[in-house]
């Protein structure tokens, strides 16, 4: 088992000056063991199908009345909520709650002052959770998703309640109204685990980001904006399968004009990205070995051998992202009914989180392969003129397929390729045992009919007189020589054959029928 908790990477850094009030903030990255009562989106829970298993967090640390508290950072929300004391609060007279994909939670509203990036934010209003099995003293989470969907703001019903991230934007007004995230994996032989948070700045070697296509956030219904998400539309048939085509697709979002184009929803905190089952079924289904069971939480799941690496990618705008093989299966120390270890396919069919308004979530899974850049535009509370509409720009971090492979090698100690529409040999490769015993199993039958024919003949030919028997061994060399027999002539009865007398051919080798 690896260290349940990774060390802090980096702290608050100092900036030039022309980025005086851009901020930039270390994650850690946490492998808790699995709970049976699920909190939150980052959460992977054990059952009877599939047990010990661990569930993936990011966080970073925030104090609030000046106490430190570490805290989820979760794009797909927009509320702040803790669980602990929190010195000098004031309480609202307001409760409110967050339902989550997976669970929720419920409190008193409190405003408490904040700091959080190198800002203070004074009367942040946040979610006073109380302690219980999913949620120890000092932990929380930052939802850092549009106002739109604070469930605090609806309670306090006025700029109290607005998001943590609209409060720093509203009183920085030199400070670019944008986020970016960069993730990383625990396992990566190349990379780090944790990452980096930044608001309004671009992390150095990743100014990239600024030249990618700009994908329009869309925008959910005035009916619907308590559903509001950092979500965009992915490319016509946007999803490349393991054998490197294009996945027959249909987005089930109405007011998508073009049907082959799916709504992705960006959430950092939820670990196994959700898509349609019949993407997560192209991408697992015919994998050897491959399993859809029944978790108690999640729903289906897919589950897979761990040694086989599954190539995909995803399409933005006109740019592929591809998925390094160890985020298309994560290795959570899972087991079958039998007890024999699975890896979990990362991207499962969408249960827990449907939503008329997207058709995926791309969790943990897909943003370790992206650098994430989130500008607010007009989505931040108070903006009275319209500016700017927001929009979500992506820069592939996976490039490098030979160096994803071989990560892949030194994690899991071998690798097996898969590409269900792969060539004659590949096809072989991937069932090398199957082919072997079928083989086995067509030469025995084979000989055996042949056994049979010999045998039968044997017993069945009659000998022609003067000739060798078929059925004794071959004719001793002292023994007189048969007697001679002329060939008759060839003539025109059909090869010079003569013809048949009492319907016998006169050749003494045929059978007298």
């Amino acid at each position: 088992m690896r260290s349940p908790v990774l060390p802090l990477v980096c702290s608050l850094l100092a900036l030039p000056v022309d980025l005086a009030d851009a901020v930039r903030i270390g994650l850690t990255g946490h492998r808790t063991p699995a709970r049976h009562n699920l909190q939150r989106r980052a959460t992977l829970t054990g059952t009877t199908t599939l047990t010990d298993t661990s569930d993936i967090t990011y966080t970073t640390n925030i104090t609030l009345g000046g106490n430190q508290f570490s805290v989820i950072i979760d794009t797909g929300s927009s509320d702040l909520y803790v669980t602990g004391t929190v010195p000098g609060s004031t309480d609202t007279g307001k409760t409110a709650g967050v339902q989550y994909a997976i669970g929720a939670v419920q409190g008193p509203v409190k405003l408490g002052d904040l700091d959080f990036a190198g800002y203070t934010v004074s009367n942040q209003a946040y979610l006073d959770v109380p302690v219980s099995s999913s949620n120890s003293v000092g932990s929380g989470l930052i939802g850092l998703g549009p106002n739109y969907g604070s469930q605090v703001h609806d309670a306090l019903n006025n700029s109290t309640g607005d998001a943590v991230l609209d409060r720093i934007f509203q009183q920085n007004t030199s400070t670019p109204n944008y986020l970016t995230i960069l993730l990383g994996r625990d396992d990566d032989p190349s990379d780090k685990f944790p990452g980096d948070l930044t608001i309004g700045e671009i992390l150095p070697g990743y100014e990239a980001i600024t030249s990618q296509t700009k994908l329009n956030v869309s925008q959910v219904s005035i009916n619907d904006i308590g559903d509001q998400h950092w979500q965009t539309l992915l490319d016509a048939s946007g999803v490349i399968g393991p054998d490197g085509k294009a996945i027959d697709i249909e987005t089930g979002v109405s007011s998508t004009s073009d049907k082959k184009q799916l709504t992705a929803v960006f959430d950092s905190g939820f670990s196994l990205p959700q898509v349609p089952a019949s993407v997560a079924e192209a991408i697992y289904g015919d994998v050897p070995g491959a399993e859809l069971v029944k978790d108690a939480d999640l729903g289906e799941v897919w589950t897979i051998p761990c040694d086989i690496e599954i190539n995909i990618s995803f399409k933005f705008g006109g740019k592929d992202i591809p998925i390094h093989p160890l985020d298309t299966s994560l290795d959570l120390n899972a087991t079958d009914d039998s007890g024999s270890r699975v890896c979990l396919g990362a991207f499962q069919p969408i249960s827990t989180a449907s939503s008329p308004n997207f058709d995926m979530v791309l969790g943990m899974a897909f943003l370790r392969n992206v650098y994430l850049y989130i500008n607010f535009g007009d989505f931040v509370e108070g903006k009275t003129n319209k500016t700017a509409d927001p929009y979500i720009q992506l820069l592939a971090t996976t490039n490098d397929t030979s160096e994803a492979h071989s990560d892949f090698v030194k994690v899991r100690g071998s690798s097996k390729s898969w590409n269900p529409n792969g060539t004659i040999l590949d096809r072989i490769r991937a069932h090398l045992a199957l082919v072997i015993g079928l083989s086995v199993g067509l030469g025995v039958l084979l000989l055996a009919a042949i056994a049979f024919c010999c045998l039968r003949n044997r017993k069945m030919r009659p000998t022609p007189a003067g000739f060798m028997s078929f059925n004794s061994s071959y004719q001793p060399l002292h023994e007189p020589a048969p007697p001679s027999y002329d060939m008759p002539a060839m003539g025109a009865g059909g090869y010079g054959a003569p013809p048949r007398e009492h319907g016998t051919y006169n050749n003494p080798w045929d059978s007298h029928y």
